[in-house]
C-alpha cells in the first residue's frame, strides 16, 4: 500500500497510526504502528511475498487497539524495506531483532508470523529466548523436510531470466530457494526456545503441509507451553479467512 492508500485505509475507522522506517546496519525496516504505545506489543511478520498490510485488519481492530501496541513490518526485500533485495533467514532475523530492541518499551513482546514469517519469528526466539513472551505461528513453514526441492527456482535466479520475474516475486523466489537450507541450520537451535508457543494451522494447507505442526511439537522441547489449534479444512490463508479466530487468540495473550 502506498502512503496515500494507508492514510485512506485507517481514516475509514479513524485509527491513529504511525508510518515510519528505521535504518539498521545499512538496511531499512519500514513499519506501521497503531494502538497504545505504553502497552504490550503485538509484533507482526508477514510471509513471502507480502508486506505489513497482510495484517492491516488486525491493526485497526477495536478490541486489539484498546489492549495492545501493534507493529507490522515490511521484511527486508518487500514493501518499503530494501524492496527486491532478498536476504536469508539469519540475516533477516538479525536485523529484525535489532529493530525490536529499538522499539521496545519494557513491556512483553508477542511475535506473530504467517508462512515464512513463521520461521522468522521462530529463529528470533531461538536466538534471543529471553526477549519474547509468546510466539503465534500461523501456517508456519518450519520443517525442512516438508520443503520440496523446487529446482526450477534455481533457473529463474539466473540472469537475465530473474529480471523478467515481476515485482515481489523475485525476492520471494530467492528466499524460498534458501529456505530449506536455512531451516536445517535452524533445527539445532529450536531447543533454545523457552517462550510460550501457539501454533494455528489449516488441516488442508496445500502450500505448507500440516506435518509442520508435528515437527514443531517434537522440536520445541523447552517451550514454556505449547498450544496447537488446528483449523479444520482450512488452507494456507488463515490470517484473512479466519480473522476472528486468530484475533480472539491474540486478544487473550494477556
Amino acid at each position: 500500500m502506498t502512503s496515500k492508500e494507508t492514510k485512506t485505509f485507517f481514516a475509514a475507522t479513524k485509527t491513529n497510526y504511525i508510518d515510519s522506517s528505521k535504518e539498521i546496519d545499512g538496511f531499512t525496516i519500514h513499519y506501521i504502528e497503531t494502538g497504545n504505545k505504553n502497552a504490550s506489543i503485538l509484533f507482526f511478520v508477514h510471509g513471502s511475498p507480502g508486506s505489513w498490510d497482510a495484517y492491516k485488519d488486525y491493526l485497526k481492530d477495536s478490541l486489539l487497539l484498546n489492549k495492545f501496541r501493534m507493529i507490522s513490518i515490511d521484511r527486508i526485500g518487500f514493501g518499503y524495506s530494501n524492496f527486491g533485495q532478498a536476504e536469508n533467514l539469519k540475516t533477516q532475523t538479525h536485523i529484525i531483532e535489532k529493530f525490536t530492541k529499538q522499539i521496545a518499551n519494557g513491556k512483553p513482546i508477542y511475535l506473530i508470523g504467517h508462512s515464512l514469517g513463521g520461521p522468522t519469528i521462530v529463529q528470533m526466539a531461538a536466538e534471543k529466548p529471553n526477549d519474547y513472551e509468546t510466539l503465534v505461528i500461523l501456517a508456519g513453514s518450519v520443517d525442512p523436510k516438508a520443503e520440496t526441492p523446487e529446482n526450477w527456482r534455481a533457473v529463474i535466479k539466473i540472469k537475465p531470466i530473474r529480471y523478467i520475474i515481476p515485482g515481489a516475486l523475485r525476492p520471494s523466489n530467492d528466499e524460498l530457494w534458501w529456505l530449506k537450507s536455512d531451516l536445517y541450520d535452524l533445527k539445532p537451535k529450536l531447543q533454545n526456545i523457552t517462550s510460550k508457543v501457539i501454533i494455528m494451522h489449516g488441516t488442508k494447507d496445500p502450500l505448507v503441509p500440516y506435518s509442520n505442526v508435528t515437527y514443531m511439537r517434537k522440536e520445541f522441547v523447552n517451550a514454556k507451553s505449547l498450544e496447537i489449534i488446528p483449523i479444520k479444512d482450512a488452507d494456507h490463508f488463515i490470517p484473512w479467512e479466519h480473522f476472528k479466530e486468530i484475533r480472539d487468540v491474540l486478544y487473550k495473550l494477556e
